[in-house]
Order: C-alpha cells, then sequence, then structure tokens
C-alpha cells in the first residue's frame, strides 16, 4: 500500500524567507522551485534521505495553502505517502467508504500523480497519497 514518507508540505507565507531558514539554519538545500497553477501554490523542493520538505507559497490569496495559513497559520499542512498505484488506492478507498478529496488522481509537483485524502477521515491530517513514475 504505501511504499514510505514521500514528503511533507509545509506551509509558507514567504518561499524565499523559508528557504533561507532552511538552507542557512537547517543546512538543508533547494533542489527546485516550481509553480502548480492548478493548485495555486509554488513549491520549493528541498530532499532529506528518502523524502523531501517541500515548501508550499500561495499564488493567490484565495489558495488552499492561504486558507490553511489563515486558519492555522504557517506549519505543516500535509503529509504525502507514496503508493504504487495511486488509481487503484483511490477505488479501494473509496469502496471502503473513506472520504476523499480527489476520487481521481490529479497531476501535482516533480511530475507526480497526486489525491488527497479528507482531513476529516485521517483523525484531522491532510494527507496525500503520491504516484511517482
Amino acid at each position: 500500500m504505501i511504499s514510505k514518507i514521500d514528503h511533507i508540505g509545509i506551509a509558507v507565507k514567504d518561499l524565499q524567507q523559508a528557504i533561507e531558514f532552511y538552507e542557512q539554519v537547517l543546512g538543508l538545500t533547494v533542489k527546485g522551485i516550481e509553480e502548480v497553477p492548478e493548485q495555486k501554490v509554488r513549491v520549493a523542493f528541498l530532499p532529506l534521505g528518502e523524502s523531501k520538505v517541500e515548501l508550499l507559497e500561495s499564488m493567490t490569496p484565495d489558495g488552499p495553502v492561504a486558507r490553511f495559513i489563515e486558519k492555522n497559520g504557517e506549519g505543516v499542512q500535509h503529509i504525502a505517502f507514496r503508493v504504487e498505484n495511486l488509481a487503484e488506492k483511490l477505488e479501494e478507498l473509496k469502496a471502503r467508504g473513506v472520504r476523499l478529496i480527489d476520487e481521481i488522481p490529479r497531476k501535482g509537483a516533480g511530475g507526480a500523480l497526486i489525491a488527497f485524502i479528507h482531513p476529516k477521515a485521517s483523525l484531522g491530517t491532510l494527507v496525500e497519497l503520491c504516484e511517482r513514475k
């Protein structure tokens, strides 16, 4: 089902300021910045072992990351788990009655296919399932 933690998504107000902290204070290195217009975010990737830290900055005041920050402040927004066959996993979850945000995989950052499980189904944590080729 799940092979590893793919990444941890951290919502930030100012991507450049966050990058400076993670690089200068924590010693991580950004390995790419990407815009994902479908999700209204700009993303910086910081590899850490087999996983990544993903810094998320909203591109619009009404985007999901902006709404998250408005409600919760900056911080961990989601955890992403790597799966082999996302479409199959979503069908399995739907059959089990799990509440999903995405019933069909969509394009995510870094060329991944992604889908989110609703936080009300996962004890308050936004869970992303991620398939990478």
